[in-house]
């Protein structure tokens, strides 16, 4: 069935998604995708119904939500037993986020650095900018750029080694 662009239930889902969504977070006890998964059956089921719930579909919605909550939890005796990840015969794959908590300790670490010796870092390595380059972008010489680069790639490793980053 598709749903006609000026449809009731269509705008009714445009607008009072993200409030009904938080309803059946708060009836799932704060599992998100259980959440998800409760707001869609709900919605589907709606959806069907459309006709005989015209102009009340919120209140409706809302008692659907309350009730599948309560039946979720009345046949999750009857599911398949789930097992803990830590049990799990393989190790999951690892996403991006441990890219990005690098990405936030270095950035971190970085900020802690003397102003001078963090732009040294940032022109050479982030910028990628040579010594001499780096030298001309700050007003001063190249031996200057090497030293800062050893002392700040120095610092910065102790900073990153210390883990102080990841506990403040």
């Amino acid at each position: 069935m598709a749903i006609e662009p000026n449809d009731e239930f269509a705008e009714f889902v445009a607008h009072r998604s993200t409030a009904l969504l938080r309803t059946a977070y708060l009836l799932c006890g704060g599992d998100r995708g259980a959440a998800e998964d409760l707001l869609q059956d709900v919605l589907e089921r709606t959806y069907r119904r459309r006709k005989r719930v015209r102009g009340r579909l919120e209140p409706y919605v809302r008692a659907a939500l309350a009730n599948a909550s309560a039946n979720r939890w009345r046949h999750r005796s009857r599911r398949v037993a789930e097992s803990p990840l830590d049990q799990a015969a393989e190790p999951g794959v690892h996403g991006p986020e441990g890219d990005v908590l690098d990405r936030d300790q270095l950035a971190r670490a970085l900020g802690l650095l003397p102003a001078r010796m963090r732009a040294v870092l940032v022109l050479r390595f982030f910028d990628d900018l040579s010594e001499a380059e780096t030298a001309a972008a700050l007003g001063c010489s190249t031996g200057t750029v090497k030293s800062q680069t050893s002392r700040g790639l120095d610092r910065l490793r102790a900073l990153l080694d210390s883990h102080s980053l990841t506990k403040g």
